[in-house]
């Protein structure tokens, strides 16, 4: 999963060394307004992925081709209603984050492009979240590194020999996101054919199944949404201070991206095997697991800290070579050291609630640490400049470990364990 999650920000990386080396940051600058638009519609459904690991990992071998078929087919509903009102969202969304007129044609251009593949991508997080819950990790890998590798060649292709610029790189995400559903859709096969034997009329009508499907996959949403209201707000605040400022936290973003999507690989190992071992209500099972991943989410972190400090001026100067943006990306580059670290219990605790499905504590956690925490601490920093803006950030993530963490401890006097009349004892 590490493998798999570090070829995600290899997309953007990639897009925006592209980018970031044209004659103008304009470019860079706008497809960063659409990416983060975009990362907000698409995260925002990041539930099919994350709600259907843990219903994945929980259900019964019998029951676990329904949890992919109500992913897919609630996927593909939801996508295509986005991929129709791709023109009339693309102008209501860069209205709404106030794009400078110079940057908005070009930001229309490259989202109103990438919203196109809403269907694939949608879809590909509900076998991706189906594989993961199977503990099958090998195919999110080949997928991913096959989805990728083919984006990355395309934005060879499309940016710099076929001189798109910043349409390039959306029509090479768009190609490949359609090339990555066709891929999952071929390795889930057996369970999309034992559907088809047991008939799809079965899955509509497990009502009860479904409706906590649908419960639990409206707070990863709400969840999910207030996160990314964060990032889309780092963003906008950022293009506020300038379109270099905004260049430059482009670059630093996707440095940040790249370490969590990293930290995250034992995230995703705790969704699936804290998540089998919560649902068999094995206590002592839970917590090994969740101890294991622990010691190796740190482990991952110190380890980000230290490629990234080692590695500072020959990062710097693969994103761009505009004197302005690498002398900005320097000023604010210690950030970047702090942030794996402050953020890594958060990613954990996500896997770990993900997986046994408390939904409700991570909808509540989010909203008080974005709104409650995030916000006023931005409104009191203001007059740090971009230092403000990247301590609010800092905040955020820092504050989500530890109000994860307290839930975490009650989660182990939870009322679940009681249910179980083995495996009670309190691992050390």
């Amino acid at each position: 999963m590490i493998l798999a999650n570090l070829s995600i920000p290899a997309l953007g990386l990639a897009d925006t060394a592209m980018l970031g080396h044209l004659s103008s940051g304009q470019f860079l600058s706008a497809a960063a307004l659409g990416s983060s638009v975009l990362t907000f519609i698409f995260w925002s459904f990041g539930f099919l992925r994350m709600g259907t690991t843990g219903a994945s990992a929980q259900a019964d071998p019998s029951g676990s081709s329904a949890v992919l078929a109500k992913a897919l087919m609630l996927g593909g509903i939801l996508g295509l209603l986005i991929a129709l009102l791709h023109l009339p969202l693309t102008k209501f969304a860069l209205a709404l984050i106030n794009t400078p007129d110079s940057l908005r044609p070009l930001a229309e251009e490259y989202l109103s492009i990438r919203l196109l593949s809403a269907p694939a991508v949608l879809c590909s997080y509900g076998i991706s979240g189906w594989l993961i819950g199977q503990r099958n990790t090998k195919a999110p890998l080949a997928i991913a590194v096959l989805i990728n590798s083919l984006n990355i060649l395309l934005d060879y292709l499309f940016i710099v020999q076929w001189q798109w610029q910043s349409a390039g790189a959306a029509w090479a995400s768009v190609c490949s996101e359609m090339a990555g559903l066709v891929i999952g859709l071929v390795i889930c096969r057996r369970a999309l054919g034992e559907l088809g034997r047991q008939g799809w009329r079965g899955v509509l009508q497990a009502r009860q199944s479904g409706k906590q499907f649908l419960a639990d996959n409206g707070r990863i949403f709400i969840r999910t949404a207030a996160l990314l209201f964060g990032f889309l707000f780092f963003t906008v605040q950022g293009a506020g201070l300038g379109d270099e400022i905004l260049a430059a936290n482009a670059i630093l973003l996707q440095l940040v991206m790249a370490s969590a999507y990293g930290m995250d690989g034992f995230a995703h190992a705790a969704e699936a095997l804290c998540g089998r071992a919560f649902g068999q209500r094995d206590r002592r099972a839970f917590f090994a697991m969740c101890r294991a991943c622990a010691e190796w989410s740190l482990l991952s972190a110190a380890l980000a800290t230290l490629i990234l400090a080692l590695l500072k001026q020959p990062i710097i100067h693969t994103m761009t070579d505009l004197p302005a943006l690498r002398l900005l990306a320097g000023e604010f580059y210690p950030w970047m050291l702090a942030f794996p670290l402050i953020s890594v219990a958060s990613y954990l605790f996500d896997g770990i609630f993900i997986g046994a499905l408390r939904t409700q504590a991570m909808q509540w956690a989010m909203l008080l640490c974005v709104f409650g925490i995030y916000l006023p601490c931005w409104y009191l920093t203001q007059n740090w400049g971009n230092h403000g803006l990247w301590l609010s950030f800092a905040c955020l993530n820092g504050s989500r470990s530890l109000i994860m963490l307290g839930l975490f401890l009650r989660l182990g006097r939870a009322s679940h364990w009681q249910q179980s009349e083995n495996n009670i004892q309190t691992p050390s």
